[in-house]
Parts: C-alpha cells; structure tokens; sequence
C-alpha cells in the first residue's frame, strides 16, 4: 500500500514538472501592502511546476519558504545597497554569509545566482549608480568565491534593455549606449571572466506603449507581424530583435559567446489600453510556444533561459512608468490566476493552480452613498487614491467604463481595502457606506482584501497586543 502511495506521489510530481516549458522561470516582487504567506507561494509555485524564481531581495523569510522546495533561486541585492557593497568588500562578505551561505544547509535553499541591483543604469536615475555597480558585483563575487560558492553561484547584474541601442533599429548596428559604454564593457568582461551570464530585461508591451508608431502585431510571438530583415536575418518580432541586438553589442564588447539570462519578460493585464487580459494571453500564448520549440533567436538558436515577469500583481509599485507597473502578475493579488494559459506550450490550454489556504477580510465594500451631493466629493476621491491603487480606472483599464458613483465607490474601496476594512476608513466626511453587495461590474473587480501575511505572522507572535492596537486607534 505504502509503495502504490509512493509510486502515485511519484507521477503527481512528473506531470507537475512537464507543466511548464523547460527553461522558465518567474519573478516573485514583494512590492505590495498585504503580501501572501511565503509557504503558499512556494505551494503555488509547485503546484504549477514552475522550478525556477528570482527574487529582488533577500528577505529570510522569504528564501528560508524555499529550503528544501527544489526550486532554482536567484537572490537579490536592491539598489540602495549597492553604495555599501562597493565601498566595503567587509559588507559585501557579510552580505554573502547572511544571505547566502546560511541557506546552503543539506535540504537547503537551492541558489544558483545573486542579482547585484536590478536596472542599476537606467536612464532615469541620472547616473547615480554608474559608480558602485561593478565595484559592488566584483566585491559580491569575490566574497562568494571565497565562501567556496563561486563554482555554483554566480553573481551578476539585471539591466534594463535600454544598456544598449541600435541607431538604425537593426540588430546588426548595435552597440552599448555611449554614455556607460566603458562601464558596460568593464562589466561584461568580469561576467565573462567569471563564467557569469549577462542579464536582460525585454519587454515588447513597452514598444508598443512608448512609440505609437510601433507594428502592433511584432510585439507578439505569432509570426502574425511583418517581418523585418537585417543582413539576410528575418526577424518576425520584437523579442528576437531586441535579444540580438544584444548579441551583437556583447560580440561587438569582445564577448561574443557571453550566456545571456533574460530575466524579465511579460505583458500586463490592466492601466492601459493595450494592458489588458485578451493581449496578455495572447503573448502569453505564442511566447510559450516558442519557448517549446527551443528555437531560440537567429543568431542564439536553442534553449533560452527566461524569467516571466511577473508571478503576482503589486499595488505598491510606483507609476511613474505607467499605471500597468501594478499589474504585470499572471496571478491577482490573492494568488488567484488571471486566465488560462499554456506553459507547455504544445496547446495543453487550463487555469494555473490559485494559492491555497488564502484567508480574506470579510465581504464587504466601502462606496459612495448615492443619495449625497457629488460636488466637494473630488478632494476625497484624490486622497483615497494617493493612499491606495486606483490604477484600473485610468484610460483603457478594467473600470474605465465606470459611471460617476462607480469611480468614486471603486476609489473609496480601495482605500477601504487597504486599510484592512477599519470602519473608520470609510467615512469620507460621511460620505460613504459600507455594504455587503458586490460592485464588481463587468472586467472591473472590486477586491476584497486579504489577511496580509505580516499580520498573521504578527497575530502569531502578539495576538492581544495586535488587538489592543486595534481598538486604540479605532479611537482616533
């Protein structure tokens, strides 16, 4: 009986690791204000065969949910460490054992790379990174070789595709971007003196979102768009383009066999127009498909190694770049899948599997009180959403259809939810008023809020304290 068990366990754990196309992985973002219990993330993550994750920190909580999960784990340092790597190599040792080397136990952690700042040269950031990057990746490198890692982890630096540029768009005319050519070629070279792999982040929606004059079906991977051609090379979209034009500016570097790691790739599903669940699946869908057929680029045929960017949505991220920044996620919030996909890529279409075990606040929503006047109803409006995510009532989003009373219950509600349903949190000068309809209308969903995983973890450890917390400032 044991055996028959064990032989069941043992097939349940090969169809998992046949769901997803060899060589992907996904990125886990933290950026977001009721994160999900680790343990079920990790859950999820199996429980779609995914086995490989890159995370943009090195929270312990975190990376100790991986021990024993199997998963592949790249690790990360943000960028306002990188000063405090570089100037000193003592931190960046400390860094390592802390970070590192106490999750590399027997049934431990299984991690493969540290990611030493994540688009440190973004335009952007007006240089204030050109400085300490490659200080701080040689340092980091150094203090992993020493701690006898070196063989097995690697460090190197997730950039943005903007590190190089194509006067012509050609592929063939690349070069890195003359204002940290030097810095790029500096780095480069340590990668490729270290066995390291230069990382990249492509993101055909961005074509399509910063020029409007971009061939709308050569951001997707269907061979539906208009190929281009480069030096007898057809390209037939924008992801091959964009990863060959690194090849060339790697060879043109000197490098020209340097491993490359696409560490973010995707498409969101909200706050724009082309941001939405129908194009996501659809790049999605011919995104998969390629990765199956390992084809690899024109000039890198075969095996890709990619991140999907991203596993879930984060309502904390910063829109300077654009409302869509909150909704990348191939799963909501709650760990609830957005729509079906394929990560076989071989036309096996189904639901991921949601994260399990999620606990909710109550069902109940905050909304405006329909019988009052709308007209000082602005100002209130505008604090709720500087105090929340009201990215999905932009132009082209999930409730852009709302009318009047409809934007300003979605405003009042997420801030509602935000605050982890305090009644106090929905007064707005009186108002609004807390029901236990559903608003949700249409595409536009009106979150209940979960059990942030701090909480619970604060529940656990204080659970009278919380509530005495709780009670005072219900005073307020």
């Amino acid at each position: 009986m044991a055996r028959a068990e064990l032989l069941v366990r043992a097939c349940c754990v090969l169809v998992a690791l046949s769901n997803v196309v060899h060589g992907i992985g996904v990125n886990w973002g933290s950026i977001t204000s009721h994160p999900l219990s680790p343990s079920i993330v990790v859950h999820m993550l199996k429980d779609n065969g995914i086995d490989k994750v890159k995370l943009f920190d090195a929270d312990s909580w975190t990376v100790s949910a991986l021990a024993g999960s199997g998963l592949e784990v790249i690790v990360g340092i943000p960028n306002d460490q990188l000063a405090r790597m570089a100037d000193s190599y003592k931190n960046a040792r400390h860094w390592v054992k802390e970070n590192v080397t106490k999750h590399l136990y027997d049934g431990g952690v299984d991690i493969r790379y540290v990611a030493v700042g994540n688009e440190p040269f973004l335009k952007s950031y007006n240089g204030s990174n050109l400085k300490t990057t490659v200080p701080a990746l040689q340092n980091i490198q150094k203090a992993l070789d020493e701690a006898g890692h070196g063989d097995k982890i690697k460090a190197t630096v997730p950039n943005n595709a903007d590190v190089y540029e194509s006067p012509s768009n050609k592929p063939s005319d690349a070069v890195f971007r003359s204002d940290i050519k030097g810095i790029m070629t500096e780095l480069v070279k340590f990668l490729h003196d270290n066995n390291a792999p230069f990382m990249v982040n492509i993101y055909p929606f961005l074509s399509l979102y910063l020029n409007a004059d971009f061939p709308f079906d050569f951001a997707f991977c269907d061979d539906a768009g208009k190929p281009i051609y480069d030096k007898g090379t057809e390209y037939k979209n924008v992801f091959d383009a964009n990863y060959d034009t690194l090849v060339w500016a790697l060879k043109k570097a000197g490098v020209p066999n340097l491993k490359i790691i696409v560490g973010e790739v995707g498409w969101p599903t909200d706050g724009d127009k082309n941001a939405n669940v129908k194009l996501a699946k659809r790049f999605y869908e011919g995104f998969f498909k390629k990765m199956a057929e390992n084809k690899g680029t024109p000039l890198r045929p075969g095996h890709l190694d990619v991140y999907l960017f991203s596993l879930l949505d984060e309502d904390m991220k910063s829109i300077e770049p654009g409302m869509f920044e909150r909704h990348w996620g191939i799963f909501r919030y709650d760990g609830q899948p957005k729509f079906a996909m394929d990560f076989t890529g071989k036309g096996h279409e189904k639901m991921p599997v949601g994260a399990k075990g999620v606990q909710y606040l109550p069902a109940q929503w905050c909304v405006f009180n329909r019988g009052l006047n709308m007209s000082a109803v602005g100002s209130e409006v505008n604090y709720a959403c500087s105090l929340s995510d009201c990215s999905s009532l932009g132009y082209g989003s999930s409730c852009n259809n709302l009318d009047s009373h409809g934007n300003i219950s979605y405003a009042f509600n997420m801030y509602f939810q935000m605050q982890d349903q305090d009644v106090e949190s929905c007064n707005f000068n009186g108002m609004a008023e807390i029901v236990t309809q559903n608003f949700s209308k249409g595409s536009c969903l009106f979150p209940v809020q979960i059990v942030s995983a701090g909480e619970r973890l604060g529940s656990a450890l204080g659970a009278s304290l919380v509530a005495g917390l709780i009670a005072l400032f219900s005073l307020l």
